[in-house]
């Protein structure tokens, strides 16, 4: 159903295998950045710790290549993607964001963030649940969100089977982590072409949850989800990130 997805590492997929550099046109959108930052409230993700930076200037730091330019880009490579995450809350936020970027940018959703957590009660997965159809109505009137019926619908049945995996598990964290081990995969990619658009380990993922009836969990959208909560450390070696995320200095 899903024949494209632009991720935050800049790659679009079309298809498992293949990738494009995306980067340059999602640095293009970003012409409203300042303004952007200060209506996401990005910090309230990233922990309330600030990344130590050392004494480099943030504008001279060597990031991933998908990090560009923009400012509210480059806050959340510094201090969100990758960053080993274990909060039932937040992992479903992602979960959601990741299926609402399904064929658009990633910074497209990054600047909705805000939106989407006044539209659908802060990701409460126990009030989403319960969403009517009258509700999904008025969300598609919404001119914050993306308006995607299809994509409205699922954040329902998603909140209602992420219910179910907690109830079983007794937390979502419990059984999305066991998928890598409990542990961050350490990968050691040079540049972004060597960037997978999926991983045995995010076709298992995405097998499982569509099992469970979850929507738009495919595999390429299971592994942006991987790379965003840290279960896999996918910042290239020449990044900054990249040495403390793989000892653990986050």
């Amino acid at each position: 159903m899903i024949n494209k997805v632009t991720t935050a590492s800049g790659i679009t997929r079309k298809a498992r295998g293949t990738q494009q550099p995306r980067h340059i046109k999602q640095i293009n959108e970003g012409a409203t950045t300042n303004v952007a930052v200060q209506l996401m409230g990005l910090s309230r993700d990233a922990s309330a710790k600030t990344v130590q930076r050392s004494d480099t200037p943030a504008q001279q730091l060597k990031r991933c290549a998908w990090a560009g330019s923009d400012e509210l880009y480059q806050r959340y490579h510094d201090e969100e993607w990758g960053v080993p995450l274990h909060d039932d809350a937040k992992l479903f936020e992602l979960l959601l964001l990741e299926g609402a970027q399904a064929g658009l940018s990633w910074i497209t959703i990054l600047r909705k963030r805000e939106n989407y957590r006044a539209a659908l009660d802060n990701f409460d997965a126990q009030k989403i649940a319960s969403y009517t159809p009258e509700k999904i109505a008025s969300l598609m009137q919404n001119s914050g969100i993306v308006r995607n019926r299809l994509k409205l619908n699922s954040v329902v049945i998603n909140a209602q089977q992420f219910l179910a995996v907690q109830a079983e598990f007794g937390s979502f964290d419990k059984f999305i982590w066991q998928f890598v081990g409990g542990a961050p995969l350490q990968q050691t990619r040079r540049n972004l072409a060597q960037i997978p658009v999926s991983t045995a380990e995010s076709d298992a993922m995405s097998k499982a949850l569509k099992k469970r009836g979850f929507k738009f969990v495919g595999s390429t959208i299971c592994y942006a989800f991987m790379q965003a909560t840290g279960m896999v450390n996918d910042h290239t070696m020449d990044c900054f990130r990249y040495a403390k995320m793989s000892k653990g200095m986050l």
